[in-house]
């Protein structure tokens, strides 16, 4: 459901999407409202769906995750048992970071994180190629990252 925001909720979703540990009183102070205000309209925007969660961004080169796939699924039919069957298992898969059902040439892309193309030759045979209902992968390595945005815009 849609929630109407105005200026000041939109500023504090803009503030902590930048920085989701901001301290209430910086947050009130930034927004000028009075922290218990503040206070008030974060709760809402947590309860209303707006604030989904809180998060650590992790460095994924940091941690030996430096290589990113996308990978093109196409599935062998469009019944609602294949596409669920098959985003049961992809979602059950910690490499994935992000799938999304698609309209156009393929059903679904992936995006995979791994250490190495070495280490994504063992998930692709392993288990990415044994989701059920796969026809068909085709997988794109990304050299770089030109942005990787978190925050949506307001």
């Amino acid at each position: 459901m849609l929630q109407i925001i105005d200026t000041v909720d939109r500023a504090i979703l803009e503030l902590l999407q930048e920085d989701g540990r901001m301290s209430n009183v910086d947050l009130a102070e930034v927004v000028h409202l009075s922290p218990s205000a503040c206070l008030r309209r974060v709760r809402r925007l947590e309860e209303g769906g707006l604030i989904d969660r809180y998060v650590a961004l992790v460095d994924p080169s940091a941690i030996g995750l430096g290589t990113d796939v996308f990978v093109e699924i196409t599935l062998v039919g469009q019944d609602e048992a294949t596409l669920e069957a098959f985003e049961q298992a992809v979602a059950y898969r910690p490499e994935v970071l992000s799938c999304h059902l698609m309209a156009g040439e393929f059903d679904y892309l992936v995006h995979v994180v791994v250490k190495d193309v070495s280490n994504y030759e063992v998930l692709h045979r392993t288990h990415l190629a044994q989701l059920p209902g796969v026809a068909r992968m085709v997988s794109s390595f990304a050299l770089r990252s030109i942005c990787d945005r978190t925050a949506y815009p307001l």
